[in-house]
C-alpha cells in the first residue's frame, strides 16, 4: 500500500520544517552554556585555550588579550623557562604567552627548548641556555626573536638592549653567548675521559656582559611587535595615558562605526603605523595614514586643504591627537570623519591642562601628607591650578577646596610622585 509511504513523507516534510533549526539551536545553546561555565569558573584556562586556537590570527589574539584585561586575567609575555608552544596558565593563574606565536621560532626550536627544560630543569642564564640547547635547531634568528619578544627577561642582570650591544669586532653579546655555548658543547663532545672518569676539559670563561642603557619603551615595544605582531608588555600610548584619560573622548574604533557615532565631536589619540604621500591622476597631492590605538586601526585620507595643513604630521611612529566630527561633508553623500585639527600628543597636556584635581580621604589626610604635598608642589611650580576634594566615605560628605596660591607644572615627575600618595587625581 502507498498510504504508509505518503504518511512517512508527510511526517518528513513536517519534520524538515522545524527539526533542523531546533537541533541547530539546541547544539549552540549547549555549547554556549558549556563555554559560559568555563569562562566564569576557569577564566584563565578558558582564555588560554581561546588564544591558542587563534595563535595564527594576530588580530584575534589582540582582541582576546584585551578581553583578558577586561576580565582581570593577566597575560604575561613569552618566557623560555615557563612558556610552552601554546598559551598556558602558570601557577599564579596568569596566562603565559606561547613560544609558538613568536615569528622566527618554529616548532623545532620550541620543542628543543621545552625538552631540554623538562629533562634538565630551567635555564639559569643565557650562558646556561647556550651551553645546553641544540644550537643547530635553535639558531641565531631564534635567539634574537626570543630576546626581542622578552623570552629572556627572567634571566637576572641582563636587559634586552644588552643582548644586541656590539663589541669592538661588531659582534653582539647574543652572538658571543651563542659562540661560547657552541665552543663549550664542542669541547664536551671531543674531550677525552681520564682513567679516573673525569673530563680533561678546562672550564671556559663566560663572555663579559656589556654595559648599555635600556631601550626606551617605544623602541622596545616596536621590537616586540616585529616578532609577535602585537605589543605584549605595554603599548606605546601608555606614556600618554594621562592625556588620553583627561582630554580624549573618542577611540579609533568609532571611525569604523560611523553610523553609530554620527554627529559626534571627537578628540582621538593615536599612533601612526603607516603613512604615504601620494598623487591623484590629476597630479594633486594627498596623504594616507593608518592610525591605531589600543584596540583598533583606521585608514585616514587627507585631501586638498587638510593635506596642506597637516602633511607634516604624516610620519610613521608619530603620536597625534585628531580633533574632528563624524558627519556628511558638503557635496558628499557618505559619513566621514571631518578633520578640524591635528596636534602632537606630546603637546596636548601643555595646551589643554588648566587644573589638577586631587581627591583625598579624611582617613589618609594628615599633617605629614600636607607637608609632603606642599613640598612636591613647590618643586614643580607651573601654571596649573590645584583643586582638592576632601571626602569622608562613611558619612558620604565631600568638601571641594580650590587652592588660591598653588600653581603646578603637570609633568610626569609630578604625577609619578602623586601616585605614591595613593590618592585619586586628574587633569582638566
Amino acid at each position: 500500500s502507498i498510504e504508509p509511504l505518503e504518511k512517512i513523507w508527510k511526517d518528513w516534510e513536517a519534520f524538515a520544517s522545524y527539526a533542523f533549526n531546533k537541533s541547530h539551536s539546541t547544539c549552540y545553546a549547549w555549547i554556549a552554556y558549556q563555554t559560559a561555565y568555563l569562562k566564569a569558573n576557569f577564566p584563565a584556562e578558558y582564555m588560554a585555550s581561546v588564544l591558542s586556537n587563534n595563535m595564527n590570527d594576530i588580530k584575534q589574539v589582540s582582541f582576546f588579550m584585551e578581553e583578558c584585561k577586561r576580565m582581570g586575567v593577566p597575560v604575561l609575555g613569552p618566557d623560555v623557562n615557563e612558556s610552552n608552544y601554546q598559551f598556558t596558565v602558570n601557577k599564579e593563574g596568569a596566562v603565559r604567552f606561547g613560544l609558538g606565536a613568536i615569528k622566527g621560532l618554529g616548532s623545532g626550536p620550541v620543542e628543543a627548548i621545552i625538552q631540554e627544560r623538562t629533562e634538565n630543569g630551567p635555564f639559569d642564564s643565557i650562558f646556561d641556555m647556550a651551553k645546553r640547547i641544540n644550537l643547530r635547531l635553535c639558531n641565531k634568528k631564534a635567539f634574537e626573536s626570543l630576546a626581542y619578544a622578552g623570552g629572556f627577561d627572567s634571566f637576572k642582570g641582563v636587559h634586552r638592549a644588552q643582548y644586541f650591544k656590539e663589541d669592538g669586532s661588531g659582534k653582539t653579546f647574543l652572538e658571543n653567548a651563542m659562540k661560547f655555548g657552541a665552543s663549550f658543547q664542542e669541547s664536551e663532545n671531543s674531550s677525552q675521559v681520564s682513567m679516573f672518569g673525569e673530563s680533561t676539559g678546562t672550564k671556559m670563561p663566560e663572555p663579559e656582559i656589556p654595559k648599555t642603557e635600556e631601550w626606551g619603551s617605544i623602541y622596545k615595544l616596536n621590537r616586540e611587535k616585529e616578532v609577535v605582531g602585537i605589543f605584549i608588555s605595554g603599548h606605546p600610548l601608555d606614556d600618554f595615558r594621562i592625556e588620553i584619560e583627561s582630554f580624549c573622548n573618542g577611540r579609533v574604533g568609532m571611525l569604523n562605526e560611523m553610523e553609530v557615532h554620527k554627529g559626534k565631536d571627537l578628540l582621538i589619540a593615536a599612533t601612526i603605523t603607516d603613512a604615504e604621500h601620494r598623487f591623484t591622476k590629476n597630479g594633486d597631492p594627498f596623504g594616507t595614514l593608518i592610525i591605531e590605538d589600543y584596540t583598533d586601526s583606521y585608514k585616514l585620507f587627507l585631501w586638498r586643504e587638510n593635506y596642506l595643513k597637516f602633511k607634516h604630521f604624516i610620519q610613521p611612529g608619530a603620536f597625534i591627537a585628531l580633533k574632528g566630527k563624524i558627519e556628511v561633508p558638503p557635496r558628499r553623500s557618505e559619513l566621514e570623519f571631518v578633520l578640524n585639527s591635528v596636534d602632537m600628543l606630546q603637546n596636548l597636556r601643555e595646551t589643554r591642562a588648566n587644573s589638577i584635581h586631587l581627591k583625598v580621604s579624611t582617613k589618609a589626610l594628615d599633617q605629614v601628607m600636607i607637608m609632603d604635598l606642599n613640598k612636591l608642589f613647590l618643586e614643580n611650580e607651573g601654571k596649573c591650578s590645584v583643586h582638592f576634594t576632601i571626602f569622608d566615605a562613611l558619612d558620604g560628605v565631600e568638601v571641594r577646596m580650590p587652592s588660591k596660591t598653588i600653581k603646578v607644572d603637570p609633568n610626569n615627575t609630578l604625577f609619578k610622585e602623586l601616585k605614591k600618595f595613593d590618592l585619586e587625581f586628574e587633569i582638566r
